[in-house]
C-alpha cells in the first residue's frame, strides 16, 4: 500500500493537492461522495426527528464508505490516521469541488 508519511504539511493547502492524488481513483472518490452525502442526511434526519442516537451513524456511515475506497480500490492508506482534521477537511472539500466541477465526479 502506498503511503505519505515524510512530508508534514503545515497548512490545508499544502496538504490538499496530497489529499487529492491520495483519491485519483474515480470509484474511491465516489465512494466518499456517498459517505459524505450519507452523514449529511443522518445529521438531517436526527434535527428533523430529534432521534440523536442517528448521530452515532454518522462516522460509521462517512469513514466506512471511505475506507472501503481505500483499501478495495485505491489500495492504500487512508489520510484520516496521519491528518485526520486535514483529512476531514479534504473529505468536504473535495464534495464541494465535485459538485461545483472543479474535479471530475
Amino acid at each position: 500500500m502506498a503511503t505519505h508519511t515524510s512530508a508534514r504539511y503545515s497548512s490545508f493547502a499544502e496538504f490538499y493537492p496530497y489529499y487529492l492524488q491520495e483519491h485519483s481513483n474515480p470509484i474511491c472518490r465516489r465512494l466518499h461522495y456517498v459517505g459524505s452525502l450519507l452523514v449529511l442526511g443522518l445529521l438531517a434526519y436526527a434535527l428533523a426527528t430529534q432521534q440523536w442516537l442517528w448521530l452515532l451513524a454518522m462516522p460509521v456511515a462517512g469513514y466506512g464508505f471511505a475506507w472501503i475506497g481505500h483499501f478495495v480500490f485505491e489500495k492504500n492508506r487512508p489520510a484520516t490516521f496521519q491528518y485526520p482534521l486535514y483529512s476531514f477537511m479534504g473529505d468536504w472539500v473535495m464534495l464541494k469541488d465535485a459538485f461545483s466541477g472543479r474535479i471530475r465526479f
